[in-house]
């Protein structure tokens, strides 16, 4: 090792960096040396302290070289330790020969050169003497160097206490103790760096206790050097994982630094070649570091009773020192074992070896072989299985272990051992104790009979000798092998054995020394008499001896009695004993005795002690219950890692054993042979690919326990890399933060879907800081695991970010990790609202409701929480789905979700509530199944016969390991003095202890272990006071009604009185009580009692004035009794006096025909008014009248007397139609129909009436319900675009005057102008919004008024349905101007014209457009020009002529004309047939009309208009304007010169104000309901066409011809 100083000193507050320079050590090292010796022999140091350095005084150097001690103690006056001087070893005699203080003083000026001449003459030296040098050499000068540093730091010290004052500080971490986390069985060293003066006294401490390195030698070793403190823990396991602290305490204060340390366990077994944290340091003896390695392991053994078995392992250290021995220790179990006959070890120089000579099963355990260096130590550990040895006896049971001599007296030992695993099959019955006195070979059997117990009282011993004892377990088949022999006891006093040492080991004896007899003084009465041990076979006895006693020897007598009498016996009468100790046999089992015990000596005997309370003879130690749960895990390819759940209250718990059987075999082998202490366990032996089962039992001295539930089959494979998931918990995930402060964070997260083998015990929080987004390394936040879904991590940055993960674990290990978190910010919040509520829990699921549990928040905010919200959306659904179950904050951390949808899947969350506002919500909950589970009952209420009130919960999917929580207001019950849990198989019951109100509230109950088996009952304070009057009823029982005494009039107003028994036996009796006077059967009054039934009955036939009073049943079943009374006084009386009478006249109508229903109403779909009733006993003979007011109305209809129902209907068919079903026209009611409305049946036997009134109130109610048929008959708003607006109209089936309808617009009604305006038309009803505007968008409605809550059709005029009808009504718009604009032929052309050759023939139409259109005449298609012959005009722009000046035969043919204008195109034509001239008869002029024949004589009228043709639209007020059509051309192949538009088809127009007169009574857009009728002259109609005859010629005619649609004028 070199001379430099450690990291962690060079750093030290109190290190002056000047020495760093070798010059400057070697000149103080000289300065030292006579600084040391003046500091000895001055005395005005006494403020200081004056350092004695007992091994470097300047007497004792000698020049030769020495091996010095390793280390000296530097002490001061009070012999403190401050320090450690380590040897020098002085190669130079020069050097060591001292100065004197002339050469002192001038050493001290010149420091810096004396330094430098020693350092140079020392390195020449070096030089000189280096290939001469050999290891011991080199050893002593780095001891050298070490004292040289060391020498320079101690003087600066000294000096620096000269001036102490100034100096002393409180302690100071320069560097703290760092966390760590282990595997289990690994060590592990905690240290730290200390400054303070005077010199810190540093303390260790585990959780806040300190640490005694003593009370657990090998556990722990505490280090201090050079102000490093260091703390090893050696071998840790599960309870080292704690949090240490390290405390340094001076004058001047104290100061403490913490760290944690984690053992984590493998979830298989501990690997052994896992590195160990090297325990490095220097070795003292020689200033090296050895490395040990541990080769050649032994691994897991097995062995067998009486067999020799030997384990060993390679050692390799290195360096290798010859004749250098390691410290070799063996452990069992963490037990050092120490040589013995059974027990040999050996250490050959690099093997350690252990020999178990003779196994027996206290040899089973785990070894441990430890080789400790000065440097550290290693270790390897491996299991030892013992089996037991053959039987003698096949069947016959194991041998017991472990026999250990307890409580050894004068006269008798208590021995105690451990039942074997093995049984051979059948019940152990018991065991037999033999004992052998040191130093002979004679076994004596000590107990006739077999005890069951694992500990038993020896007596009959010879006080002084000492005695080894063995025990054998015997069954029905035979007796087991003798366990191994326990370690000699010797019979005396304790308090002797610990004065006069143990036995001489190769006889036994024990020299006891008696006093010398004096004169005796009676003894006083022993005092504390207690009862030790207490079973079905012996009771022992303690008790202190008197205070007093003689002065010779003192012995006592124990006397008994049974409980209840004062007959005391003694039961050592013969021999007294000695010992303060005593057990008696020969008790009754069952009986209760009390002792007591006198003490005596030759003086005499002395008063006896105070009694024992009384003892009943038994076991009072109880067989421990199974284990719970066993879960096997995967471990190696023969082994399997088994833990279980512990047995519940077991008390002496010795240990557990695990059994283990192929799967279907049923052949059950132990695992272990010695009892395991913990509640997991690694069985190895097993075959690799099979599958096994296992079960596990718990013994206590009273015997073993039944087996545990068998696991789960596992098979048995290698864990790592089997792909199978292991028992422990799967990672929990939902990380939130629920408050934040400057240095802490308060986590949650959600329990893992999957919980593993177990229930989840706790869980870890692991975090990590991250800067710019890189995260760090893993640090433990908890050094425990904790139980709650919360975790507040502390010692966390202000304003740094940090990333959580979480581990769960069970009873099989931990579990792996969560995903990393979220990245949060370590900020103090400051916002005023409180953080989110966590943990939320769904209980109670059923189909259409469920219960919700949450906790607070962490952080309340600026005031506390007052009430929480609950939201809830569908699973499948998006963030905006969210929405409120309560309006009103709820106060509690439950509610209760109803109307739930069943099948559908819901999440939920939480909001918390203060006076500054709401909080964010919580984490939502997982999906939850609104559906309720097969098997899941209710909890249901229940009081017995004793009338003892209980709630009851049944669940038919328990598992072995569930269980029944009850809790209160959702809050678990513990320990409720008001109520007592009993549960049995599948069924808990809660019984209330007193039933109050106390009790109210909501109770519930959850089975652990199930798919959320849960279920509550709400006690209110009605149901308390209805519970205990159910409670009262069944502790008095009482006959129990089903009805009370009631009374019913019967046919011919006969009265029943009766009331009905729930149950009653043959043998109950009733009285009948009629004011206080017991009535019996007789003329007036009539009884029954029908027992099968319960059914009481009195009947009278009638009721008189003198009947009025109280009526009472009275009914009596052995002891069970019940009454109950009817009291018929005053009005009650009489109306049911009344009612009879009228029951009696009911009947007497009833005999001819009547009205079983009477006369009412309804309204059909149609809004049909029917009038209907019903009658009954009619015959063909009986008629049926109705009248109206009075008078006789005759129906349409026939009686049908099979139904009899007689229906009228105010609204029928028109007589015309009324045979017609496809058209008929109703009749709508009006108020005209009112009246009052009156039926009549009747014939020889009598008649009956029913009246219906319809007038005033009536008929508004009738026309209500008309209305409400109206109503829910309309069809929903739709719109119209018009060429005006927009329309919105809805079609009703029927519509009435009188039906109040009112539009709105925004929920407000419209007031109407002449640009909104409504109307009706037939049964559509519209709304007409003329030129409408951006502020016409919005909702419209229609509402009918029907007298109640009305009807109400809406639409949304907006959005794309806006610009859709506006975007439509400018098109319409357009398309109307354009029609009414466009070019058009108002009067017809006649479609055939005949004429004489020679005659003169004029055509006039009229023509209308603008702007004003183009006319051409074309003559078979072909363009015609104006010319002599053919004299073309166009006139007023209105009127159009055609005029042939003489007609020849070439004019026939086929005329036109065509007149256009941008808006549009129309033609008109006409067909020219000339014939033989018939001599002139002047011209002549033709007017055709609308059917194209010829009107003679008449003046020209205006254009017609044509009718329009059908549209299929919605009707409306006012026709509608269709499309402009294109016309559509009568030639195919027109003149190229001027082409032909087709002929269009004419629509409705407006007509031009300077028109002629319209001759037709088609009405015009815009004229409203008028109609303006324009009427034609008679004229002579032609069919087929027009011909003119000369005198003497034929008519020709042509058939098939078109009509024209222009007329022609009058000839000038």
């Amino acid at each position: 090792m070199s001379g430099s100083l450690p990291f962690y000193q060079k750093h030290h507050r109190h290190y002056d960096r000047g020495y760093r320079s070798r010059e400057a050590q070697s000149a103080v090292s000289q300065y030292q040396q006579t600084s040391s010796t003046y500091s000895s022999q001055s005395k005005s140091s006494s403020k200081g302290i004056a350092a004695s350095f007992t091994a470097l005084d300047e007497s004792s150097l000698s020049p030769l070289t020495k091996r010095a001690k390793p280390t000296y103690l530097a002490m001061d006056k009070e012999n403190q330790i401050i320090g450690y001087v380590v040897p020098i070893y002085r190669g130079s005699q020069e050097y060591a020969s001292g100065l004197s203080d002339t050469e002192e003083a001038r050493l001290k000026g010149s420091s810096g050169y004396m330094a430098r001449r020693g350092l140079f003459s020392s390195a020449m030296e070096m030089e000189r003497s280096e290939h001469h040098t050999s290891r011991r050499s080199v050893m002593r000068e780095s001891a050298e160097r070490i004292s040289l540093t060391k020498r320079i730091h101690d003087n600066e010290e000294y000096h620096k206490r000269m001036n102490e004052d100034n100096l002393m500080h409180t302690p100071e971490f320069v560097i703290k103790p760092r966390s760590h986390t282990v595997w289990e069985k690994q060590c592990v060293r905690l240290h730290c760096t200390v400054s303070g003066w005077p010199e810190p006294r540093v303390v260790w401490y585990k959780n806040n206790v300190s640490i005694d390195p003593m009370a657990n030698p090998g556990k722990y070793k505490l280090e201090s050097k050079y102000n490093v403190h260091s703390l090893e823990i050696n071998r840790c396991d599960f309870d080292d994982t704690a949090q240490y602290r390290v405390s340094a305490m001076n004058s001047k204060g104290e100061l403490s630094a913490f760290a944690s340390v984690v053992v984590k366990r493998f979830k298989g077994e501990v690997d052994e070649s896992l590195p160990v944290p090297s325990q490095h340091g220097w070795a003292c003896e020689y200033g090296i570091t050895f490395e040990t390695h541990v080769v050649d392991k032994f691994g897991v053994s097995f062995g067998r009773e009486g067999e020799t078995l030997s384990l060993g392992c390679t050692v390799v250290i290195y360096p290798n020192l010859q004749r250098y021995k390691p410290e070799i220790e063996w452990f069992r179990d963490d037990k050092l074992l120490t040589p013995s006959k059974w027990i040999q070890t050996h250490w050959s120089g690099d093997q350690a070896t252990l020999t178990l000579t003779h196994l027996n099963k206290e040899d089973e355990g785990l070894y441990t072989l430890r080789v400790t260096t000065k440097s550290g130590y290693e270790t390897h550990s491996a299991y030892v299985f013992v089996r037991d040895a053959d039987a003698e006896v096949e069947g016959a049971p194991g041998s017991p272990l472990d026999v250990v001599c307890q409580d050894a007296n004068k006269d008798y030992i208590i021995i105690s051992w451990k039942q074997p695993a093995v049984d051979g099959g059948s019940a152990i019955l018991g065991y037999f104790v033999d004992r052998c006195e040191v130093g002979t070979t004679n076994w004596i059997q000590c107990n006739d009979t077999p005890v069951k117990f694992a500990r038993y009282p020896v007596t009959g011993l010879v006080e002084g000798r000492s005695y080894i004892f063995r025990v054998r377990a015997v069954n029905k088949t035979g007796m087991s092998h003798p366990s191994r022999v326990s370690l000699p006891a010797a019979a005396m006093d304790p308090a002797d054995r610990a004065r006069k040492g143990t036995s001489a080991p190769w006889t036994g004896q024990i020299i006891v020394t008696e006093e010398e007899p004096a004169e005796g003084v009676v003894p006083s009465k022993p005092c504390e008499l207690t009862i030790t041990e207490a079973t079905r076979n012996y009771v022992v006895l303690s008790w202190k001896p008197p205070g007093e006693k003689g002065h010779e020897g003192i012995m006592y007598y124990v006397e008994k009695c049974v409980a209840g009498s004062d007959s005391w016996q003694r039961v050592n009468t013969e021999i007294p004993v000695k010992s303060p100790r005593f057990a008696l046999f020969d008790l009754a089992e069952g009986k209760s005795y009390s002792f007591r015990v006198r003490a005596c000596n030759s003086a005499g005997v002395g008063e006896p002690s105070e009694p024992t309370e009384p003892t009943t003879v038994g076991d009072k130690l109880d067989i421990p219950a199974a284990p719970g749960r066993v879960v096997p895990t995967r471990n190696t390819d023969t082994s399997v890692v088994v833990s279980w759940e512990a047995s519940k209250d077991a008390k002496e718990l010795i240990g557990y054993y695990i059994e283990s059987s192929l799967v279907g075999k049923n052949q059950w082998e132990p695992c272990n042979n010695k009892p395991v202490k913990g509640k997991r366990f690694i069985c190895h032996g097993l075959t690799t690919e099979e599958s096994y089962v296992f079960r596990v039992r718990a013994l206590n001295a009273a015997g073993l326990s039944d087996f545990s539930q068998e696991s789960e089959a596992i098979k048995v494979k290698a864990a790592i890399g089997g792909g199978i998931p292991h028992a422990s918990p799967a990672p929990p995930f939902g990380i939130t933060v629920l408050e934040c402060e400057r240095d802490s964070m308060v986590l949650a997260w959600k329990q893992p879907a999957f919980i593993g083998g177990a229930d989840i015990t706790g869980y870890f929080v692991d975090y990590r800081e991250v800067v710019g987004g890189v995260p760090g390394k893993w640090h433990e936040a908890n050094i425990k695991s904790v139980s709650e879904r919360a975790y507040r991590v502390s010692e966390l940055k202000e304003n740094m970010d940090y990333q959580f993960q979480v581990r769960a674990a069970n009873m099989a290990g931990v579990g792996i990790p969560s995903a990393p978190s979220e990245v949060f910010r370590c900020e103090e919040w400051t916002i005023a609202v409180p953080g989110p509520p966590h943990d939320l829990q769904a209980l109670e699921v059923r189909k259409t409701s469920l219960t919700l549990l949450w906790k607070p928040p962490v952080y309340q905010g600026r005031d506390e929480v007052n009430g929480y919200y609950v939201d809830i959306k569908e699973a499948a659904a998006g963030i905006e789905a969210w929405r409120g179950v309560n309006e009103k904050a709820c106060t509690s951390r439950y509610l209760k979700v109803s109307n739930l949808k069943e099948g559908e899947t819901y999440v939920f969350r939480v909001r918390a509530q203060n006076k500054a506002g709401v909080s964010k919500p919580s984490e939502a909950t997982e999906p939850v199944l609104a559906d309720t589970k097969p098997g899941t009952k209710d909890m249901v209420v229940d009081v017995d016969d004793d009338g003892v009130v209980s709630l009851v919960f049944e669940c038919s999917l328990m598992t072995p390991d569930s269980k029944f929580v009850w809790s209160k207001n959702y809050e678990e019950m513990t320990e409720n003095p008001r109520m007592t849990i009993e549960t049995k198989g599948g069924k808990s019951r809660a019984i209330f202890n007193n039933l109050d109100v106390e009790d109210i509230g909501i109770y519930s109950c959850i089975v652990t272990h199930t798919d959320g088996a849960s279920g509550s009952y709400a006690l209110t304070e009605e149901g308390v006071k209805e519970l205990l009057k159910v409670s009262h009823d069944h502790k008095f029982p009482i006959i129990p009604l089903k009805t009370e005494l009631a009374v019913e009039l019967q046919e011919k107003g006969r009265v029943r009185f009766w009331l009905q028994a729930e149950k009653i036996s043959a043998n109950g009796k009733v009285e009948y009580v009629f004011n206080d006077n017991v009535i019996s059967q007789g003329e007036k009054y009539k009884m029954n009692f029908d027992k099968n039934t319960g059914v009481i009955e009195m009947f009278m036939d009638s009721l008189s004035n003198q009947d009025e009073g109280t009526y009472t049943f009275q009914l009596q079943d052995g002891k069970a009794t019940n009454q109950s009374s009817l009291v018929l006084i005053g009005d009650v009386f009489k109306q049911l006096q009344k009612e009879a009478e009228f029951q009696r006249k009911e009947w007497t109508r009833k005999q001819g025909p009547h009205f079983v229903e009477y006369l009412s109403y309804e309204v059909t779909p149609d809004c049909i008014v029917r009038l209907r009733c019903k009658v009954g006993n009619m015959k063909k003979d009986s008629v049926a009248l109705w009248y109206k007011d009075g008078r006789e109305i005759k129906a349409n209809e026939k009686l049908d007397f099979s139904e009899g129902v007689l229906n009228l209907e105010i609204a029928q068919r028109t007589g015309a139609a009324a045979g017609d079903d496809s058209v008929w026209k109703k009749l709508k009611i009006s108020r005209k129909d009112s009246g009052v409305y009156e039926t009549i049946v009747k014939d020889d036997r009598g008649k009956d009436t029913s009246k219906l009134n319809l007038t005033d109130q009536g008929f508004k109610d009738l026309m209500n319900q008309v209305f409400s048929v109206i109503a829910n008959s309309s069809t929903p708003l739709k719109i119209q675009s018009t060429e005006e607006g927009i329309r919105l109209y809805t079609f009703v089936n029927y519509y009435n005057d009188e039906l109040h309808v009112t539009w709105k617009y925004k929920d407000s009604a419209i007031a109407f102008s002449d640009r909104i305006k409504s109307g009706v038309v037939g049964e559509q009803l519209w709304l007409q919004i003329s030129e409408p505007t951006e502020k016409d968008k919005g909702k419209y409605a229609i509402e009918f008024f029907d007298g109640k809550g009305g009807l109400q059709r809406t639409v949304e005029l907006a959005g794309q349905a806006f610009d859709d009808a506006f975007a439509e009504f400018q098109r319409l718009k357009a398309a109307a101007i354009a029609e009414r604009n466009r070019a058009r032929v108002a009067g017809g052309l006649p479609d055939v014209v005949t004429i004489q050759e020679g005659k003169a023939l004029n055509l006039t139409c009229n023509i209308s457009g603008d702007p004003l259109p183009e006319v051409t005449w074309l003559k078979n298609d072909r363009e015609m020009v104006s010319d002599d012959h053919y004299l073309l005009k166009f006139e007023s722009g209105k009127f159009a002529s055609f005029t042939i000046t003489q007609v020849n035969t070439a004019d026939s043919g086929k005329y036109s004309i065509l007149v256009k204008n941008k808006y549009g195109t129309e033609s008109g034509e006409f067909t020219l047939k000339v014939t033989e001239s018939l001599g002139d008869i002047g011209g002549s002029s033709y007017l055709t009309d609308a059917d194209g024949n010829v009107v003679i004589g008449q003046p020209p009228p205006k254009a017609a208009t044509p009718k329009p043709s059908k549209t299929p639209t919605p009707k409306t007020p006012t026709p509608q304007t269709p499309k402009a059509q294109t016309p559509t051309p009568q030639t195919p192949t027109p003149a190229p010169a001027t082409p032909t538009p087709p002929t269009p088809t004419p629509t409705p127009e407006v007509p031009d104000s300077s028109a002629p007169p319209t001759p037709s009574g088609t009405p015009t857009p815009g004229d409203g309901p008028k109609k303006k009728v324009v009427e034609k002259k008679k004229v002579i109609k032609r069919k087929d066409s027009v011909g003119l005859k000369s005198p003497g010629g034929s008519r020709e005619g042509t058939p098939n011809t078109t009509p024209c649609t222009t007329p022609l004028p009058p000839e000038d």
